[in-house]
């Protein structure tokens, strides 16, 4: 629950239960930029369709088990979760968390319709990002190459490739139509750095690439803005260097483990971080940060808006010391938190 979340209107996941494919990243697409067909070509192998089912708690009966709603993170106990994903090593693909849930094992569904068993290596909720691990990748399907989403600009043509509504294969195309933007993850914490593309994206897209006009992967698609639960033209992808950093750690840990500092954020009017509140014995509190407070730097880096505060902290471990320095009734005051290790959940 490090800060905030900038509000994105009524969003909802693109998954859907009944639908497709994912996968976690290394190297291919080679692919010249070139025409949307050659690039399809190039990369279709490597997009798979993902579908998991989730058990029941032992607690729980066909009775009590709650009625599915419109496109969650998860699905409803004992029902089959199914997304897109992509092939990012000899036996790697990454998904969304949001399509496999807690599932231990998934199949995978290739473009030829061969289908594969699949152990959920890990997740990690704060990012919408799962791996899964095949025990081998047929030869002739080659992995996605991750290329850097820092170097995108507006207006950037992209293609994203899935399983909408269960239409394994299908591709749609776009344009970056904005960078840097902020969603919520799965757990309620911030996923920044994502990237807005106006490229159609329905249920069964989510844990699909994003591609580059060199069929590289820049994001993985993840959410729609919609009032209306279609396509109106706002998806949401976490970016490329995102997805490394996860799959890096949960092929390691299976897990990510995260520095937490305790507040909500948003921008402050003037430059800064505002602090809008403060958890209870969180190493905020502890270290003296107040509500109203304005973080203007971060160790040794400048903080000029909330995202900045949010990179300086998820730089860190758990452990780590982190010198604030902060605004405070128009006084410039330093403290030194001790960061905690991030809950499973914000509040």
């Amino acid at each position: 629950m490090l800060g905030g979340v900038a509000a994105v209107g009524i969003w909802e996941a693109a998954d859907d239960r009944d639908a497709a494919p994912a996968a976690p990243g290394s190297p291919v697409g080679s692919a010249e930029a070139g025409s949307i067909a050659a690039v399809y070509r190039e990369t279709v192998d490597a997009v798979v369709e993902v579908s998991a089912r989730q058990a029941p708690t032992e607690e729980e009966d066909d009775d009590e088990r709650p009625a599915p709603q419109p496109f969650p993170f998860g699905s409803p106990p004992d029902a089959r979760a199914s997304g897109s994903g992509f092939v990012i090593g000899e036996r790697h693909v990454v998904t969304n968390q949001h399509v496999v849930g807690d599932a231990e094992r998934a199949e995978v569904t290739l473009h030829d319709g061969s289908k594969l068993d699949a152990r959920v290596v890990g997740v990690d909720a704060s990012t919408d990002v799962a791996l899964l691990e095949v025990e081998e990748v047929p030869d002739g399907v080659e992995p996605l190459e991750l290329r850097s989403s820092r170097t995108l600009e507006i207006g950037d043509p992209v293609l994203a490739i899935g399983s909408p509504f269960g239409l394994q294969g299908t591709v749609t195309s776009g344009i970056v139509s904005g960078l840097d933007r902020t969603i919520e993850a799965p757990d309620g914490y911030a996923i920044d750095g994502v990237i807005q593309t106006d490229a159609a994206l329905n249920r069964g897209n989510s844990g699909g690439p994003l591609l580059d006009g060199a069929g590289r992967v820049v994001g993985m698609n993840t959410q729609i803005a919609s009032e209306s639960g279609g396509n109106n033209g706002v998806g949401y992808a976490v970016p490329a260097e995102t997805i490394r950093d996860v799959v890096e750690q949960l092929r390691e840990d299976g897990e990510v483990r995260r520095a937490f500092l305790g507040v909500r954020i948003d921008d402050a009017e003037d430059g800064g971080a505002r602090i809008a509140s403060v958890s209870n014995g969180s190493p905020a509190a502890r270290a003296g940060v107040r509500t109203g407070d304005v973080v203007t730097r971060a160790g040794e880096e400048t903080v000029r808006a909330a995202a900045d505060l949010r990179r300086a902290v998820t730089s860190r471990e758990p452990g780590d010391e982190l010198e604030l320095e902060l605004r405070r009734g128009g006084e410039s005051r330093t403290v030194t938190v001790e960061l905690g290790a991030r809950p499973a959940a914000s509040d």
